[in-house]
């Protein structure tokens, strides 16, 4: 199937539930091309809010709108979704019990160009803190779409990642998601790669194949939310393969490498590896270098499951 660009399918899924929910807005803080959100000013210029500049007052702004009824979508690059309006997120929105959905772009090494001010390694780390807070990062066009309708229709606060550039589907259009579950992507026996995000699921995918040309049955999780983490799928698999390795597009500190060791140290204690960031700051480069540049690719995924599978 065609690849499609993420950011042209999220304005045309909030498109089409707007046109069926009157209270979906968006919000915005100058970054409408950037996000792929001016078809949706267009069909609904006055449930479009532009607020500039100003990411803090874009989440005040989208937590006033949650008081009056409202469902605001509001979105920013990453970084600034993250860093520069936590504290607005974490009080005006969450504390306050409203229903503001929080949309940080270009996550982790899909900022490229824009260099290591732009690239939000830490985001997850930081939203993970806040509780009751729903984080998913969708991994193709469909799940895309799917977790949006689930996300619309859910009362309470969410973060999503959001990779903009053109994603190739892994999912059947009619495939069903859940917020809080995962999907097998692929089965194994030997060890388990639970991946998220567009980059690091089909890195995974990848990985399973060279996996199985060395005897090994690698099965692949699409983690999509990591919280409320799928814990009984991935205990179910820590037990199944007896290995596990998580790959993602940020820090292996507070993202999914570390959710995903908390609930095994607390209930399954497993063998496992950590594909992501270590502890770094982002750097200026194409996709395909900054990949390799940190390590984010299936040989490093092949090369730690061969050290857990002691081969």
């Amino acid at each position: 199937m065609a690849e499609k660009e993420m950011r042209a399918v999220y304005c045309d899924a909030l498109k089409r539930l707007a046109a069926e929910n009157k209270d979906i807005v968006i919000v915005e803080a100058d970054l409408m091309k950037a996000s792929g959100t001016m078809p949706f000013k267009a069909a609904y210029p006055e449930r479009a809010i532009d607020v500039g500049v100003a990411e803090a007052n874009m989440v005040g702004i989208a937590a006033g709108l949650s008081l009056s009824g409202k469902i605001p979508f509001a979105a920013t690059f990453g970084c600034f979704a993250s860093r520069r309006t936590f504290d607005q997120f974490f009080l005006s929105a969450n504390y306050a019990r409203l229903n503001v959905k929080l949309t940080g772009t270009d996550p982790g090494i899909s900022a490229a160009f824009n260099g290591g001010t732009h690239m939000p390694f830490e985001d997850m780390g930081m939203m993970r803190l806040i509780p009751h807070l729903v984080i998913l990062e969708p991994s193709d066009p469909v799940s895309l779409e799917k977790l949006l309708e689930q996300n619309a229709a859910y009362y309470g606060c969410s973060y999503m990642r959001l990779h903009r550039k053109a994603v190739s589907p892994l999912y059947k259009p009619e495939e069903k998601f859940s917020l809080g579950k995962s999907k097998v992507l692929r089965d194994g026996t030997d060890i388990t790669i639970t991946a998220l995000g567009a980059i690091m699921v089909s890195e995974a995918l990848k990985a399973a194949k060279l996996l199985e040309e060395q005897g090994i049955s690698a099965a692949v999780i699409d983690v999509l939310t990591v919280k409320p983490l799928d814990r009984d799928l991935i205990l179910s698999y820590a037990v199944k393969t007896g290995k596990i390795i998580t790959a993602e597009n940020h820090q292996i500190n507070g993202g999914l490498g570390g959710a995903v060791a908390e609930l095994l140290s607390r209930e399954r204690p497993t063998p496992m590896a950590m594909i992501g960031v270590n502890d770094e700051f982002g750097e200026v480069g194409t996709q395909e270098w900054l990949q390799e540049r940190f390590k984010l690719t299936a040989a490093e995924i092949v090369k730690q499951a061969l050290a857990l599978s002691n081969k």
